[in-house]
């Protein structure tokens, strides 16, 4: 299930700077990887089971449309609603990261049997990659348990 289409011959697909260098990092370590512009976030986000009620706003055929997440899926959301679903799966447009995005958060996601180490080497390539692609950045990893 884990981002089957970007494992293709083919490559990834490129989207923007900030978007491909997380998922390379994702792809790289086999783990959920997503960003949020953080001028876009409402209040803090939070990782939580859906009611299956909430609106998740995304984009089919080139047109924004309003899905609702399975009961009890695990979705990131903020005070306005669904930001990404199914961990870091399918992002919203409302918070993505643009070539406009001055500043931005990034969510790598570990579970066991992950080991915590190989998750920090994960979070710290992506670092790398944000220091060499966009010199003068200021990043900052904060790791939780």
């Amino acid at each position: 299930m884990y981002k089957r289409q970007t494992l293709t011959e083919a490559g990834l697909p490129r989207i923007n700077l900030l978007v491909d260098l997380y998922n390379a990092v994702s792809v790289a370590h086999l783990i959920p990887v997503g960003g949020e512009d953080i001028d876009r976030v409402r209040g803090g986000m939070r990782l939580v089971r859906a009611t299956g009620e909430e609106d998740f706003v995304t984009v089919a055929g080139g047109e924004e449309t309003v899905e609702h997440p399975d009961p009890d899926e695990v979705v990131w959301r903020d005070d306005a609603g669904v930001t990404c679903r199914r961990w870091n799966w399918r992002q919203g447009p409302r918070t993505r990261l643009t070539e406009e995005t001055v500043s931005g958060v990034f969510l790598l996601e570990g579970m066991a049997p992950l080991p915590v180490p190989e998750l920090e080497r994960a979070a710290a390539e992506l670092a790398g990659l944000l220091e060499k692609f966009s010199p003068g950045a200021r990043v900052t990893v904060h790791p939780t348990a």
